[in-house]
């Protein structure tokens, strides 16, 4: 089916010139067997609004003489000429006016790319193109700058870049940024942790375990040894307390004897 967005004004040329340079054509039933042999069958398909039904390619296809360089060229009018193919991809069709079989005048080129077709612009309107849209970034650039101009009768002329407008550009930037997620993404990711991990937990290889068990043993070996030095302390502690209060209780008893 061909597919194409077109509006024509037939009380103005230029305007037509301008619609066709802002549409594309195709007919995905082609695209796929779409060749050097047939894409000139593919451009002249009726539903394609760039071809010409008035050219000399027309006028052979309807008499079934066939549509032939050689004879195009004994032929005075508007014709189309495949000009350039780069298989499967790209293909390029000139229209131009014949004069003799030497003279040739191209009035406009077109490029088929995928199956899309496309009329490639002229100079002009390129030119027309880069100007405007060059005049509109100057136009906003005064109408930026005259912005920040400001008057005073008693101080004259002055440029403002004040910094408020600078903060309010950084508030107005603050506002646009957005968070990284919200409450109900962060909930919903934790939920989905938690499901996968229990329902795959972790294993320890097998190789780990081994060791695992060897140093819990080597754990449970050091703790005895802090317990036991923990005991002999306190019991070493204890002996000295004795023999602290045996000593006070024989210095007492040889003072009441010295009285």
């Amino acid at each position: 089916m061909a597919n194409y967005n077109f509006q024509m004004n037939m009380g103005d040329e230029s305007k037509v010139e301008e619609s066709l340079l802002s549409i594309s054509w195709h007919d995905s039933a082609w695209i796929p067997i779409l060749n050097q042999a047939n894409v000139m069958d593919y451009f002249s398909e009726r539903s394609n609004p760039f071809y010409d039904r008035t050219c000399n390619n027309e006028v052979l296809k309807m008499q079934k003489l066939g549509v032939a360089d050689v004879q195009l060229q004994n032929m005075q009018g508007t014709e189309f000429q495949l000009l350039h193919v780069q298989e499967p991809i790209l293909y390029v069709i000139r229209k131009q006016t014949r004069h003799s079989p030497t003279q040739v005048t191209p009035l406009s080129d077109y490029y088929i790319i995928a199956g899309v077709v496309y009329q490639a612009p002229d100079l002009s309107t390129l030119l027309n193109s880069r100007i405007v849209s060059a005049v509109s970034h100057l136009q906003g650039a005064f109408e930026e700058a005259r912005g920040y101009s400001r008057y005073h009768p008693s101080r004259g002329y002055w440029w403002d870049f004040g910094k408020d407008k600078e903060k309010k550009a950084a508030k107005v930037q603050k506002k646009k940024k957005e968070e990284p997620s919200s409450l109900f993404q962060r909930r919903r990711v934790d939920m989905l942790l938690d499901h996968l991990t229990r329902q795959f937990p972790f294993r320890t290889p097998a190789a780990l375990e081994g060791k695992m068990e060897e140093v819990e043993g080597e754990g449970e070996k050091d703790a005895e040894v802090e317990d036991q030095e923990e005991e002999n302390s306190v019991k070493t502690e204890g002996v000295k307390r004795e023999r602290e209060k045996d000593g006070i209780k024989s210095e007492n008893k040889r003072l009441k004897l010295e009285r």
